[in-house]
């Protein structure tokens, strides 16, 4: 079963940074589309990135599109969700997950996903 581990998680005030990195052992990580979603108490779990396994096509959730970017790193075997001008909404946990269910390309529904890590906090405070 594939492993999955999110890191770079923190605390960080409005306007600031953050780069997350999902990382996978044993496996190789260009075989799967991946998945960014986040989550806050009391809601549901929401896409907000993903990249196909090829690296060819991204998609970015509407309210962090020109703020966040996923990339990926075959050399480090790891996917990146670059985070820029992070607001207060964006605080949940995030997490990362893999997908075979795509040939190419990716969707940002978190039903499409079976590998998750256990998550990373990302907290948007003044």
């Amino acid at each position: 079963q594939l492993q999955l581990a999110e890191s770079g998680g923190g605390l960080v005030q409005p306007g600031g940074s953050l780069r997350l990195s999902c990382a996978a052992s044993g496996h190789n990580l260009g075989e799967y589309a991946i998945g960014w979603s986040r989550q806050v108490p009391g809601k549901k779990r929401e896409g907000v990135a993903c990249i196909s396994a090829d690296g060819s096509d991204t998609y970015l959730r509407s309210s962090v599109n020109g703020r966040f970017r996923i990339d990926r790193d075959a050399a480090k075997n790891t996917v990146y969700l670059q985070m820029n001008n992070l607001e207060p909404d964006d605080t949940a946990v995030y997490y990362c997950a893999a997908s075979t269910t795509f040939s190419n390309g990716c969707v940002l529904g978190v039903e499409w996903y079976d590998d998750w890590g256990p998550g990373t906090q990302v907290t948007v405070s003044s």
